[in-house]
């Protein structure tokens, strides 16, 4: 399993840590990682994913998955996440058309 984050795609970072005397070592940082469970509105199911803590926090500002889904940008999103965008997006399509009689 990688270490990226499933909605904003933030991944590992390689970098230096350096100390008093300037030497530098090298270091990985790496993402704040959650297993949640997200609840989509629109599909009415749970959701389980990986997240980093900023992304879920993303998400309660754009006022749950749903919103932040339709809001993201395909090439961030992991292969879950992009199939559930294009469920979403089917569903709010069939409630924003009205049904023929």
């Amino acid at each position: 399993m990688s270490r990226r984050c499933e909605l904003t795609g933030k991944a590992v970072q390689v970098g230096h840590l350096v100390s008093h005397s300037n030497r530098k070592t090298k270091c990985r940082f790496l993402p704040n990682l959650c297993n949640v469970t997200l609840q989509s509105d629109a599909l009415n199911r749970r959701v389980r994913l990986r997240v980093t803590a900023h992304a879920l926090r993303s998400v309660e500002h754009r006022g749950g998955l749903d919103a932040f889904l339709v809001k993201a940008r395909e090439i961030e999103l992991s292969q879950t996440a992009r199939l559930l965008k294009r469920d979403i997006e089917k569903k709010l399509a069939e409630a924003a058309t009205p049904a023929a009689a």
